[in-house]
């Protein structure tokens, strides 16, 4: 989450070519034989890797993040997931370090609905290192976000395993959150200039720790502002997507990267997040950890949410309404 956020946290919780080289096109082969559904296992091994102290907490320009990027595309590519542009790499136009998010696109199968874009999104760059703490100096960004991440990583394998929707589903990892929202106003502004008709962003943000004391699994940013929520439930169970009123009282739905899309195309654009101020005492810590996450708690989460987007993805009309 944002850099600007900090003090709040602390106060209630105590370009279209990559410089890479090579074909990135997944062979055909790369989407066979993959299980329906999500576990604590797979979540495990992704966020011990993203939030290992070998990324050195992922700060923007470093090559801990490079790491991850190569990370990504090798996922986006084992999943089947084409690049969107040439390649997965989108190369920052506003970034003083060299900086670049993974975008991957499932193109959808409806002659009519496939040029509709959903994109699903997570920021994958955290802080770097601090000074140390207890002789621990790594920013690892477990719950920040490299949850999130994970979520996406696993929606889009479970998606992709699925056969094209009907609508085209986006997959962007965005860097350069922590530096203000940078890789996500990047990408809004380039498809903004490409003429795309973007349908609607889902975020993920801090997603590793369950709520307690909530009869919801988790909450939406901007909640309001559109019919979502409730599209959500309907596809979901009653119990996937509530209101939480600290996230309307800090403001989060414009401190995450859902709030690019929205200013760029006026279209729905949320966050979803399982963070409450009181969950988790990590923010931007050096404490922020794998072992802290509860990955059966977001394993959960993905099975929920898969079906969830794949039914919004297939629907025949726009269910999603601004408000």
């Amino acid at each position: 989450m944002g850099i600007a956020l900090l003090a709040l946290v602390l106060g209630s919780c105590g370009a279209l070519k990559s410089s890479g080289t090579g074909s990135d096109r997944p062979g055909p082969e790369a989407v066979a034989g993959k299980p329906a559904e999500s576990d604590s296992s797979r979540i495990s091994t992704m966020m011990h890797f993203l939030a290992s102290d070998e990324l050195q907490g992922r700060d923007t320009g470093s090559e801990g993040i490079e790491r991850a990027a190569a990370y990504l595309e090798a996922k986006m590519r084992e999943f089947g997931i084409s690049p969107y542009f040439q390649t997965y790499r989108d190369t920052l136009s506003n970034s003083k370090e060299v900086a670049y998010n993974i975008v991957g696109v499932l193109e959808g199968s409806d002659p009519e609905l496939k040029d509709e874009y959903l994109v699903i999104g997570a920021h994958y760059d955290h802080i770097g290192l601090l000074p140390p703490k207890d002789g621990d100096a790594i920013a690892n960004g477990a719950n920040d976000n490299a949850s999130g991440t994970s979520t996406v990583l696993e929606l889009a394998r479970i998606l992709s395993g699925q056969g094209a929707p009907r609508r085209s589903l986006i997959f962007a990892f965005f860097s350069a959150e922590e530096r203000g929202l940078l890789g996500s106003r990047h990408l809004a502004r380039v498809l903004k200039e490409r003429g795309i008709d973007l349908y609607a962003m889902l975020n993920f943000e801090m997603t590793g720790v369950p709520m307690s004391g909530r009869d919801y699994l988790v909450y939406l940013t901007g909640f309001e502002r559109s019919n979502l929520a409730g599209i959500c439930n309907a596809y979901g169970g009653a119990d996937l997507v509530g209101f939480l009123e600290t996230a309307r009282e800090y403001n989060l739905f414009q401190r995450s990267d859902n709030y690019a899309f929205f200013e760029e195309f006026n279209v729905p654009s949320h966050t979803f997040s399982t963070f409450d101020f009181q969950n988790y005492a990590y923010y931007h810590q050096a404490g922020d950890e794998a072992s802290r996450m509860d990955f059966v708690h977001m394993a959960a989460l993905v099975n929920r949410m898969a079906p969830v987007i794949r039914s919004i993805a297939d629907a025949g009309e726009r269910e999603i309404k601004g408000n």
